[in-house]
């Protein structure tokens, strides 16, 4: 009666031990990043995190082995039993004893239950006043992939606060947004300075393979877009962000990306509350298609905005609005707003206020429920 009693408890500090080891690795961080910019930063938190995992650990160590004793106890008490009972049974061989250095069987339990390995993500820059980092995660496919995770300079400012996510789209194979448009997160930051918007996480994974223009594989096939299960759990893991779903989590496309966000909101509106898509060409006839067949109940919402001067990518837009308005299912469902208003003196300043615009769009869009 022993061992299944003392499982309970073994199990208990397993799990224990082991949120208070990444509870102490995201506060080693956050201690990390306040000594880089100088910053105070108390470490007594720290020690009595890795202080309880040892403890924890201790306890573990110590039922395991109650737990194996146990056993051996129940197998020698069965052994002993009297031979006329035993001598009506085949004969059954004893166990074999554990090899050198191999641990128990109830000791490995524990340690099978440890949560899956966290990516690791290492900082590469500081743009637009942020922190940017980067990681590989698994593919659909199973290899490897890059992902940016850009954090706002507010992510340092309080520890306990979580972030809602921007799912940045790329338009080119085999490359992140932030690497086509390096200016990327001077939008973002700017709609947050300006009071537009609050501070979102922006993360940019590596647009699929096996095409050079992957939109155009995603608009007609959306399941090949870049986000899935794999890379929602890692930037969970690894981050202070908000569960994935339509209150808190939004996509965006700029240029070449467009096409993706537009079809990752269209097919997941599930997911993402809000997509905005920026300067883009779109495929109507596929994009409607991918919201026609879109699963729930949950209509899209979106936003097309290109200058007032880019008449192409306006004419785009429209005819994009025009196919999902009279498209079947959620396609003719789906919210679809464009903007035409902006205007500036460089390029570079045209895309930084197209960029607050759709950021505004999603904060504002992700505030309110469906």
């Amino acid at each position: 009666m022993t061992r299944p009693l003392l499982v309970v408890p073994l199990l208990v500090a397993a799990v224990a031990g082991t949120w208070l080891l990444r509870s102490a690795f995201l506060r080693w961080r956050d201690l990390r990043v306040a000594q880089t910019y100088e910053l105070a930063a108390e470490q007594r938190p720290l020690l009595l995190r890795v202080g309880g995992a040892m403890v924890c650990g201790m306890c573990v160590t110590a039922l395991a082995v109650t737990v194996s004793l146990d056993g051996r106890a129940g197998r020698s008490v069965q052994q002993a039993a009297p031979a006329a009972a035993t001598a009506e049974r085949s004969p059954a061989p004893p166990p074999a004893p554990p090899s050198s250095g191999a641990p128990s069987q109830a000791a490995a339990s524990p340690s099978g239950a440890v949560p899956p390995v966290i990516t690791q993500f290492k900082a590469v820059g500081q743009p637009a006043g942020g922190e940017l980092l980067e990681g590989a995660v698994p593919g659909p496919d199973g290899r490897p992939r890059t992902v940016r995770v850009w954090l706002p300079p507010q992510y340092k400012e309080d520890p306990n606060a979580r972030f809602p996510v921007i799912v940045l789209h790329a338009g080119g194979a085999r490359t992140t947004a932030d690497a086509e448009l390096p200016d990327v997160f001077d939008g973002v930051a700017s709609a947050v300075k300006l009071g537009r918007s609050r501070p979102f996480v922006v993360v940019v994974p590596q647009s699929p393979t096996g095409t050079a223009r992957p939109c155009e594989l995603v608009a007609a096939a959306p399941q090949a877009v870049a986000d899935d299960t794999a890379l929602r759990t890692a930037v969970g893991a690894a981050f202070r962000t908000l569960p994935p779903g339509p209150g808190d989590w939004g996509t965006l496309g700029i240029e070449a990306g467009a096409p993706c966000a537009v079809a990752a909101g269209l097919a997941r509106p599930d997911l993402y509350g809000a997509a905005a898509a920026v300067s883009g060409r779109y495929d109507p006839a596929a994009l409607a298609q991918t919201g026609a067949d879109a699963p729930g109940t949950s209509a899209a919402r979106l936003l097309l905005a290109a200058a007032k001067s880019d008449t192409a990518g306006l004419d785009s837009a429209r005819k994009l609005q025009g196919a999902l308005q009279s498209g079947k299912g959620r396609a003719a469902q789906a919210d679809v707003r464009i903007s035409d208003i902006v205007q500036d003196y460089t390029p570079e300043r045209v895309r930084l206020r197209l960029v607050r615009v759709a950021v505004q769009y999603l904060a504002e869009s992700l505030a309110k429920p469906a």
